[in-house]
């Protein structure tokens, strides 16, 4: 019988539309959800599937020996593809002409990710067997030569390689490449026992394998062999990568918090609707197990309807999404399973777990009721609502991150928001005590109104205020995200590098970028040396520290190192004060973490033999991602004036603007020109990787543009949710300033002036919780600068009192518009 009372009130009511506002936050809730989901997880897959095209793949490990067998075992029973390729230093020849190359010899298969670029266009192919490709470099060292000699092996130079997916960037790294196939290296005898090699580890494979694939083999690897993916520093966009997707998680957790607000206000004014039911069907003899069960249907009804309507409307809108994606973009689709279970558990979840209380206080109602309408029964346990709150939050949100950390920083977050806003905003509109009840004109009405509904008022604002709030920090994160972006890869940003430029050659070049017109960086001089000593104590390598030595473990390499006077572009000092004196050195921040560096430490170098100590003055936290010369060590010119150096600097050059310089030259013809006139400089060309990185970083803005809208959408939904709430309240005393004689027009006036105030408030209130949750993500998740947004304080109160007046007005017009013996009917 419940059941059949149930659906019969369900229909009733869903036709009288009674039911809209609790269907529609469901239904947006889910919707939100599993729509920022399936975006974000089609975002992050694309954007991870594209930037895994610079390491050729979607997880390398990197080896100097060979891997253990077991970590492939694990691969190819996880389905993964893979392919081994080696790395090494050798000499090769050409006739009377020999160059130190860098061999690259890879797998069939090769590369997983991404393809080769010839100089005749891009390929999937290998080189045949006892063939070679060479960089162009090789070619011009070596006379371009149709064959040449490595090892026992003679390998024909068959093409020319423009880029490789993985070449990375180091500009550093003068030795040229030569491609060659893995099966050909044993014929030129060049591997002995003691080589040095490293192994080249790739992997390929969907998302949950390469998941299982990480957690069951990275423990099997020493501290020897690194484990690389696109996040890793040897990716060129790690960093973008990385930001691009916290914020993704961040505005889906945020969304997530937005709905579940809605369906809580949603399921308070839900129950109080309900009020007056079950006060009558109590005076008529239902028990409260028939109450229970009744409304316990009527809530599921409604809730699997909004479900329903929440799942179909994320599959619409992903549809439609995905129609304005670029088709690199659109080809990655992760499954659906995901995406739509986690809208399920947003609507099951959030519509139990926030309706409990408000469900309890529905079935506390007395029959007295029916008498005497202010009577609501039970007026205490909002400490259970809010547990059941905050929980239904934190399971959510865990349930989508998977990061216990980041969902508890959430909560608290929402928790220590909340507090504050319904303090300040309780306090805020107390102030309005002083004012009469005149009614004399609309401010006072309002100020009035504004008075009598306090409480509710202060629960408004702290609907109002979060979903500005969360509004304000996704719009300031996504703008400053792609500012950085912006910043570190300019229009004019480097497309190519000079390297080993002879100190004679330093001022001829200058001239030569000066006559051309040529915008380049400065000329930084180059002087390798090897760091043995901090504080006086003897650094040991990795590979003694795993034989049991004991001792500070320092860089097992030779550093590249420089100097100046003034500090570099894009180098903030983030720690003491730049170089002062010749015996300061400035060291790079994750150099610094890495060894344990402060601020005094003296350091020893061995540099041709020579030892020179010099003391840690500043560090500096530098942008790798920027194209321009970049060092872990910057010294004072006069300790490092006794020791020899080749420079190396970075330059823009695109024919457009060539053209508009009036030149009859192309950027090509320009650079034939500098290596004719500088035959010993190495011109490295990376406007092919520029624009790849280019490519990323727009698919990576236009994720957060979507992910923006997903949040409007949300914050939007709070904002009817809460304009809704209070309206029969408000009908009432409509009804009562009716028959006293109040006006039409002074009723309109004084409900527009009373949701602006109540807008001004939140968007003064947002402003100040705003800039206090930039401030913490900034500095303890997106690493990006602080900055006031004073604009705000002017913008969001002006905007939060134009646009809750709006909703106000607009929700209210019916109200305003009907006579006072329909307000009285209606009540």
């Amino acid at each position: 019988m419940e059941w059949q009372l149930a659906w019969r009130l369900f229909k009733r009511e869903l036709a009288q539309g009674q039911l809209l506002l609790i269907v529609l936050a469901i239904t947006l809730a889910v919707l939100s959800v599993s729509g920022l989901a399936r975006v974000s997880e089609r975002l992050q897959v694309a954007i991870n599937g594209e930037a895994a095209t610079f390491i050729a793949a979607d997880r390398s490990i990197d080896s100097p020996v060979q891997l253990d067998p077991n970590v492939l075992q694990i691969a190819d029973d996880l389905n993964l593809n893979h392919v081994t390729n080696m790395q090494f230093n050798s000499m090769v020849y050409a006739g009377d002409k020999f160059q130190l190359v860098t061999i690259k010899a890879v797998g069939e298969g090769y590369p997983l990710k991404g393809k080769v670029e010839l100089s005749t266009g891009e390929t999937s192919l290998l080189p045949a067997k006892g063939e070679a490709w060479f960089e162009n470099r090789l070619g011009g060292l070596l006379g371009y030569p149709k064959s040449l000699e490595l090892g026992n092996s003679d390998l024909v130079l068959s093409a020319e390689i423009s880029r490789l997916p993985d070449g990375g960037f180091n500009p550093f790294a003068s030795a040229p490449v030569l491609l060659m196939r893995l099966d050909d290296v044993d014929a030129t005898g060049i591997i002995q026992p003691g080589s040095r090699v490293s192994y080249i580890y790739q992997f390929t494979g969907d998302t949950d394998a390469l998941t299982a694939f990480e957690a069951q083999a990275k423990p099997l690897l020493n501290n020897s062999q690194r484990w690389i993916d696109v996040q890793s520093g040897d990716s060129p966009i790690a960093s973008a990568v990385k930001r691009a997707e916290r914020f993704l998680l961040l505005a889906s957790l945020l969304g997530i918090a937005l709905a579940c607000a809605a369906i809580g206000i949603a399921a308070q004014r839900y129950c109080q609707r309900h009020y007056d039911v079950v006060a009558m069907l109590k005076t008529f003899g239902a028990s409260a197990k028939q109450i229970r069960l009744l409304f316990g249907f009527h809530l599921m009804l409604v809730t699997l309807l909004g479900i329903a309507l929440g799942l179909f409307g994320g599959v619409l809108l992903d549809l439609a999404i995905t129609q304005f994606l670029p088709p690199e973009i659109a080809a990655y689709s992760p499954p659906y399973s995901r995406p739509l279970l986690l809208g399920m558990s947003t609507g099951l979840i959030s519509a139990f777990m926030f309706s409990a209380y408000p469900l309890m206080r529905l079935l506390a109602i007395p029959p007295l009721r029916v008498l005497q309408r202010q009577l609501e029964g039970l007026q205490f346990g909002m400490w259970l609502h809010l547990l059941l709150s905050l929980g239904a939050m934190a399971l959510l949100g865990y349930l989508y991150s998977r990061s216990i950390a980041l969902t508890m920083t959430v909560v608290l977050t929402v928790l220590l928001l909340g507090a504050l806003l319904s303090i300040l905003g309780f306090v805020m509109i107390r102030m309005g005590h002083s004012v009469g009840m005149k009614t004399t004109n609309p401010l006072q009405l309002a100020l009035a109104g504004l008075r009598r509904r306090a409480r509710q008022n202060a629960v408004q604002l702290v609907g109002f205020s979060s979903a500005l709030v969360l509004l304000l920090t996704i719009l300031a994160l996504r703008q400053d995200l792609l500012n950085e972006w912006q910043k570190q890869l300019p229009e004019d940003a480097p497309n190519y590098f000079l390297v080993n430029i002879a100190p004679e050659d330093s001022h001829p070049l200058q001239q030569f970028l000066d006559d051309n017109r040529i915008q380049a960086t400065d000329i930084y001089p180059v002087i390798r040396g090897r760091l043995t000593h901090i504080n006086g104590e003897e650094l040991i390598s990795d590979e003694q520290e795993r034989t049991g030595t004991a001792g500070r473990v320092g860089i097992s390499r030779e550093l590249n190192l420089t100097y100046r006077d003034t500090l570099p572009p894009n180098n903030p000092i983030v720690e003491g004060v730049f170089n002062q004196a010749d015996d300061e050195v400035s060291v790079e921040s994750g150099v610094a973490e890495r060894l344990g560096l402060a601020l005094n430490d003296s350091m020893t170098f061995s540099i041709d033999n020579q030892s020179v100590t010099v003391k840690a003055t500043s560090i500096r936290k530098v942008q790798w991602e920027t194209l321009q010369p970049n060092f872990f060590m910057i010294f004072r010119p006069k300790a490092l004036a006794p020791f020899s150096y080749t420079s190396m600097a970075s330059f823009h050059l695109n024919d457009q603007d060539l053209k508009a310089q009036g030149s009859e030259l192309s950027a090509n013809g320009v650079v034939l020109q500098l290596i004719q006139q500088f035959p010993t400089i190495s011109v490295i060309d990376v406007g092919a990787m520029v624009g790849q990185l280019r490519q990323i970083i727009d698919q990576v803005s236009l994720s957060l543009t979507l992910v923006l809208a997903l949040v409007l959408l949300a914050s939007a939904l709070v904002l009817i949710a809460q304009t809704e709430a209070g309206m029969a309240t408000r009908q009432r005393e409509l009804a009562v300033l009716r028959t006293f004689g109040a006006s039409g027009w002074l009723l309109r006036a004084a409900t527009g002036l009373e949701f602006a105030l109540l807008g001004a408030i939140a968007g003064f209130l947002a402003v100040i919780v705003a800039e206090f949750a930039l401030y913490m993500l900034k500095t303890q998740v997106f690493e990006l600068v602080v900055y006031m947004h004073w604009e705000w304080w002017i913008i969001a109160p002006i905007s939060g009192a134009l646009v809750v007046a709006l909703l106000g007005v607009w929700r209210c017009r019916q109200l305003l518009n009907q006579s006072c013996s329909e307000l009285l009917k209606a009540g």
